[in-house]
């Protein structure tokens, strides 16, 4: 907000929209009630700063916020705002370099060599002029320092590291101990005010690679398609966030600087952190920082446009492997608009998971296979978009019907008025989640400064929400949902946009691995206040109660807010019944001998709780959970269902048929057919992934059955775990009162044991899938069990091999070879004491890539890149998080659980942070020879077969070609 002068008119604003307030000499606007008691600060160049503080631990969760993103960028460079946020993690004159004076020359060759490149069209030329990139790139690298911002944010201790880029925003994201929030400032100010392009080919290969993986994603195909219809003439239509193919290849560093003079403004951005500070202290901090920088009074205004009405529906048809679906969508005005309220409001009486229209007349009444619904949130306009997959025989056309048909129900005023008192609760539920942690907070932050919501608004939703008719909503949707729709039909085929782009010839830059900026030193040599560290103490924080039937009984107070998880926990699942998940699937739609199941969900929404169950192949989680003030009216509820489902033999039916359909749209899933190939390379042919009933078994089963294993599960031994602001013993008198349990539990059924072979030799499991990016992993078991004793040293091995940008797969896959976008190695405890450690390698990468990859992936895991100075930063970031990291609220019950099913009785961080100082790097190689090279692996690969070299995949073992069938059982 600027200053205001006129005395009356700072009056009428503190009134309106609360105090403007001073301490010391810098003022900030803060708002009635305001649940988080936001702190927003403008500094004198134009920097927003939004600041709340949440003491449960020392750290503080940062966002950087610039209000800009991909509708900024420029037509011929589309996808600069992405490229460049990856671009902002490669240093300045200060770090990221040894010599910088040295490196520039180069650097500044390497983007006139791009802007010729462009312009090039020839290929032959363009090879050359490519070769010359490399090849100076290369030299360039040799004095460079890849990674050292990771270097940086490791040294003060920082987690969560990354970036996130929108049409609206680039938002970079930090966690830092709350004892280095001077050093956070010293290196974001620099980073922000200083940044300099270098690593650039191999960094452009990564995006690429980002680019590959969203062009098999056939949801993110739909989305921007949705997109194009309803803003023809504005850029969340015109262009895509990761640009396009061409440009991507085609990329302009000078664009790329002149984009970050225009838009790395302190006029354009702000600073929104949550945490353990002094507000005082953190802004005089900032503004040390921050307030130097140089303002842009030319900041180019949003784009405006005016979109032509939609007068009839917009047609839309992608191509993909993945499962048919239809996605209709509708414009809407941007965040800002005084009827933002009424579309949230809307949106959750048309579909919120348990009471909505989509929720009762098609999902409950099984007339569709799955269906949402929900907003694309934007600051200029929003998109409400319907979608789902059709039952099997069902036509995409019929679909759609039945969401319009709904839109219609809903313009007639056809809902029931209690719906919105119920979305007031629900709303009020969400934001105390949103609450309970900083990342949350932060996040609302970013929201309101991004889409230019005013504080005071977003804290007064509820209140105006509140207010809301259901005339008006009628209202709304009338004026808004009518035939000026878009629509996109996903159907099955080859999509011609995925152009095949050959890999480039990529030296592999220098690492440097032991060089140090004199920065980074400085930033190494600070001293700060110390924070001890503060482990779990089992028998102290949380407390072990019994119920009746003798139920065990985790107990945790919330103190923070009024919210309730009440969990039923038992050892058996899938493996001890394998009709357990259907039968609960089953419960989904069915309701008890007094109520429906529309009178069921309704309720739960009322009540603004949710209930579930959540069977696994071992373990089955059943969980009630919401608002503490109706726990006892939710319980009987859910206990109800429990005790008294009833039989639907026509719901049965078709549930059956629509899991058989899942299961054939599962077979089309990238994603899914990979999580199966790693099944079959951990278990082997017989997993508990394919330990399913049968398409016979399905059809051929009785639904009393499935009500009757309902009917029995709180027969069964099992344990309670709760979290809330119940005291013990009024949780106790809950639990007695509601909880309906025989006096003498059953024991669990016996189990199958599935079996996780050890892995003898080398060999390949290929498996088809038919896209231009494999999924790989090699994994690998010697069948050793688990050892507390070595869990410091594999933790140490983990964060040194693969924890982070500095770690060696980041620099040597991604950062060196340009290989992925993402890719990994870790040696993977077990989860109980009956399993094996797995070592286990993932990339996702180029087809023709793959061989590279799986090269480079056996030349570091078994010849480990050795750096003195990266596993001292390694060791310190362990450290330096072990100080700060707090397991609090309901995850000190989670701890327990996951160190009780490993024979565990204490925090086993505590032994680590004892461990981890007095390490070297000899203890990490010595371990590494020992537990990770020359194991043999099973090679995984899902990919296009006709696209892959099989003559050099046949080096690495045999090649067992699997079937759908083989992977998934079916």
């Amino acid at each position: 907000m600027q200053r205001i002068t006129n005395f009356l008119l700072l009056v009428a604003v503190i009134l309106l929209t609360g105090a403007c307030k001073e301490t010391s000499s810098f003022k900030y606007e803060s708002v009635p009630n305001d649940p988080m008691k936001a702190r927003i600060y403008t500094l004198d160049n134009g920097l927003k700063v939004y600041l709340t503080v949440n003491k449960e631990s020392p750290r503080i969760q940062t966002y950087i916020a610039v209000r800009v993103g991909g509708k900024n960028d420029p037509a011929e460079t589309t996808g600069l705002a992405h490229y460049f946020e990856h671009l902002m993690f490669k240093g300045t004159k200060q770090f990221g370099t040894q010599n910088y004076e040295q490196e520039e020359p180069m650097l500044d060759q390497i983007e006139q060599l791009f802007e010729v490149y462009r312009k090039t069209t020839n290929e032959a030329e363009r090879k050359a002029i490519y070769h010359q990139i490399d090849s100076i790139s290369y030299e360039a690298s040799k004095i460079s320092i890849p990674n050292e911002y990771d270097k940086l944010m490791a040294a003060i201790g920082a987690t969560g590291t990354n970036a996130y880029t929108g049409f609206d925003e680039t938002v970079y994201t930090e966690d830092i101990p709350s004892n280095q929030i001077e050093n956070w400032a010293k290196i974001q100010s620099d980073r922000f005010e200083n940044t300099i392009i270098r690593g650039f080919h191999t960094e452009l290969e990564a995006v690429y690679e980002e680019k590959n993986m969203s062009l098999t994603s056939d949801g993110r195909k739909v989305y921007e398609n949705i997109l194009n219809a309803l803003f023809p003439d504005h850029p969340y239509g015109t262009q895509t966030v990761l640009g396009t193919q061409e440009n991507l290849k085609n990329p302009s560093i000078t664009n790329i600087k002149k984009y970050h003079a225009i838009w790395y403004v302190p006029n354009n951005m702000a600073i929104c952190m949550s945490g353990d500070f002094d507000p005082d202290q953190v802004i005089a901090t900032i503004n040390t920082y921050f307030g130097h920088l140089k303002p842009n009074p030319d900041l180019p205004k949003p784009p405006v446009t005016r979109e032509s009405p939609i007068k009839a529906p917009v047609v839309k048809e992608v191509l993909g492997q993945d499962a048919e679906n239809v996605t209709l969508g509708w414009r809407f005005p941007g965040a800002t608009s005084p009827e933002q309220d009424l579309l949230n409001l809307t949106g959750q009486i048309i579909y919120n998971g348990k009471a909505g229209l989509l929720d009762i007349d098609l999902v409950q009444q099984q007339k569709v296979l799955n269906c949402y619904a929900g907003t694309y949130g934007m600051a200029d306009y929003n998109a409400f978009v319907i979608g789902g997959r059709p039952k099997q025989g069902q036509t995409l056309d019929e679909v759609k019907d039945l969401f319009l048909a709904e839109i219609d129900q809903l313009k007639k005023g056809n809902f029931d008025e209690g719906l919105l008192e119920a979305s007031i609760n629900n709303y009020k539920l969400e934001q105390m989640h949103n609450m309970d942690q900083n990342e949350g907070r932060a996040d609302m932050l970013v929201s309101s400064f991004i889409n230019g919501v005013d504080w005071k608004d977003e804290v007064g939703q509820l209140d105006r929400m509140s207010k809301v008719t259901k005339q008006q909503i009628v209202d709304f949707v009338n004026k808004y949902f009518g035939d000026n729709y878009a629509i996109v039909y996903k159907r099955q085929g080859q999509d011609p946009n995925e152009k095949k782009i050959d890999k480039p010839q990529i030296t592999p830059i220098v690492m440097n691995r032991d060089s140090s900026s004199a920065f980074l030193k400085e930033i190494q040599a600070t001293k700060v206040a110390p924070i001890e560290p503060v482990f779990l103490d089992y028998d102290k924080d949380l407390q072990k109660l019994t119920a009746q039937s003798n139920i065990p009984v985790l107990y945790k107070e919330n103190t923070s807010n009024d919210l309730f998880s009440l969990m039923y926990v038992f050892d058996m699942g899938n493996n001890n019944d394998k009709a357990m998940a259907t039968a609960f699937e089953y419960m989904k739609y069915l309701g008890t001998s007094k109520k429906s199941l529309k009178e069921i969900n309704e309720e739960f929404y009322r009540l603004a709780c949710d209930f579930n169950v959540f069977p696994g192949s071992d373990r089955t989680y059943v969980v009630l959970e919401g608002l503490k003030e109706n726990m006892p009216k939710a319980m009987v509820l859910f206990e109800e269902i429990l005790a008294d489902a009833q039989v639907n033999k026509e719901a049965y039916a078709n549930l059956a048929g629509d899991i058989l359909k899942k299961r054939a749209d599962a077979k089309l899933n990238q994603g899914q057919n990979f999580g199966q190939l790693i099944q079959y390379a951990v278990w082997g042919p017989k997993s508990p992934a394919k330990n399913v009933l049968s398409t016979a078994e399905l059809q051929q089963m009785n639904p009393q059955e499935l009500v009757d294993r309902i009917h029995r599960i709180n027969s069964y031994e099992h344990s309670i775990l709760y979290y809330g602001p119940e005291k013990p013993e009024a949780l106790l008198d809950i639990i007695k009162k509601y909880h309906n349990v025989p006096a003498t539990l059953n024991p669990v059924p016996e189990a199958i044991e599935f079996i996780q072979p050890e892995t003898q030799e080398n060999k390949v499991l290929l498996a088809q899938y038919d896209a231009k990016q494999i999924y790989y992993s090699a994994v690998s078991n010697r069948g050793e069990k688990f050892d507390p004793t070595i869990q410091p040293t594999l933790n140490m091995l983990n964060e040194y091999f693969s924890g982070g940008m500095n770690a060696v797969v980041f620099q040597e896959l991604r950062e060196s070879r340009g290989l992925a976008y993402t890719a990994g190695a870790y040696l993977i405890p077990p989860s109980k004491l009956k399993y094996p450690y797995i070592y286990r390698t993932f990339i996702a990468t180029q087809n023709d890539k793959m061989i590279d990859a799986m090269k480079a992936f056996d030349e570091i895991i078994n010849n480990m890149p050795e750096s003195e100075k990266a596993f001292n930063l390694a060791k310190e970031s362990i450290i330096t998080r072990l100080r700060t990291e707090r397991i609090t609220k309901s995850d000190v019950l989670w701890s327990y659980l996951r160190s009780r099913d490993l024979g565990l009785t204490t925090d086993s961080r505590k032994a680590l942070f004892e461990q981890v100082r007095t390490m070297t790097l000899q203890d990490i190689k010595a371990f590494q020879e020992k537990w990770v090279k020359g194991r043999k692996y099973t090679y995984c690969i899902l990919g296009d077969e006709k696209d892959l070299d099989l003559e050099s995949l046949a080096t690495y073992g045999p090649i067992q070609k699997l079937s759908q069938e083989e992977l998934f059982g079916y």
